[in-house]
């Protein structure tokens, strides 16, 4: 078995590497003067086992090139199975036409990682997992969910916890971490009026006195999160903690999170966190690389993904 990390989330990659006690490869991923990219693998992969580990963030499409030319570059150099480790999916939120002329850059994405020569996907937490479909080669999405309940029953009380979606499209998401912690569950019914704006129209369920736990796959404006922490409050909670997987945070979201009414918010690292999330006194890493690095040691082995979950 072999490792391969593109730039997106060096920290990540290594802390992978350190769990599966196996040495990143060595490869170098670098830019010409036009800021074209060059790959050049200097260990021998021939008939291994290669997974790339490459999250897809912020550059989006410079981190996905980097990943797709990595792909290519190991195809090239007889690599025996290339399997495309995608701690956050860019594009996934382009999974359907929302109107006429309009595309499907999630399923463009797909094939464009299934074309450079990759023979498998290994993701985590799909933003929709109809996305899954979109790949012709087999796809494993892992959910972040075994790792969030096991820190909320380390900080929460969960007797008095009320788990929340933010939205109406994130019930499915919420009501599974709420079914393995036994707890209830509450919806915040929200009306967008424009792209990254989101306005609260109502709290469904009975949060009085209850400690509530927002769970989502991303934040990224962070305006959803603060509008519905500040719902809830206004509803009688006790106090509002988010549980994200993936931190997008573009734009002012981390200046949005710090001045909020929300407790905590708790990201995974599935994204590399910036400085300016580091350094927020309410914002929280969750290390995803045990679940990813277990995920990646079942793969080679040929053993069973989905039994993680169980």
């Amino acid at each position: 078995m072999k490792l391969v990390a593109g730039n997106s989330n060096r920290p990540l990659a290594e802390a992978i590497s350190t769990y599966l006690n196996t040495p990143l490869t060595k490869c170098i991923v670098r830019r010409f003067a036009d800021m074209e990219i060059f790959v050049e693998v200097q260990e021998n992969v021939r008939g291994e086992d290669v997974f790339v580990i490459q999250s897809t963030s912020a550059p989006a499409n410079d981190h996905l090139m980097e990943l797709l030319i990595i792909i290519d570059a190991l195809r090239r150099a007889s690599a025996r199975r290339i399997t495309a480790v995608v701690p956050y999916f860019g594009y996934a939120r382009q999974d359907r036409k929302p109107g006429p002329r309009t595309p499907i850059s999630a399923k463009l994405v797909a094939n464009m990682i299934t074309r450079a020569g990759a023979d498998r996907v290994l993701t985590l937490d799909l933003h929709a997992g109809q996305i899954q479909g979109y790949f012709d080669i087999p796809t494993d999405n892992l959910f972040a969910a075994p790792v969030m309940v096991q820190d909320i029953r380390e900080v929460f009380d969960v007797n008095n916890i009320m788990v929340v979606s933010p939205d109406v499209g994130g019930v499915v998401r919420a009501r599974g971490l709420a079914k393995r912690i036994d707890a209830p569950l509450a919806i915040v019914d929200k009306r967008r009026e424009n792209p990254g704006e989101s306005e609260v129209m109502n709290v469904i369920g009975d949060v009085r006195g209850r400690n509530c736990v927002l769970v989502d796959d991303i934040v990224d404006s962070g305006g959803t999160l603060v509008n519905a922490a500040d719902a809830l409050l206004e509803k009688g909670a006790n106090s509002v903690i988010a549980y994200i997987t993936h931190g997008v945070l573009s734009g002012g979201a981390v200046s949005r999170v710090l001045g909020s009414q929300l407790k905590e918010l708790v990201l995974t690292d599935s994204i590399r966190p910036t400085e300016a999330v580091e350094n927020a006194h309410n914002i929280r890493i969750l290390p995803i690389a045990p679940l990813l690095g277990e995920a990646i040691a079942r793969t080679a082995d040929e053993k069973s993904v989905s039994s993680l979950f169980y």
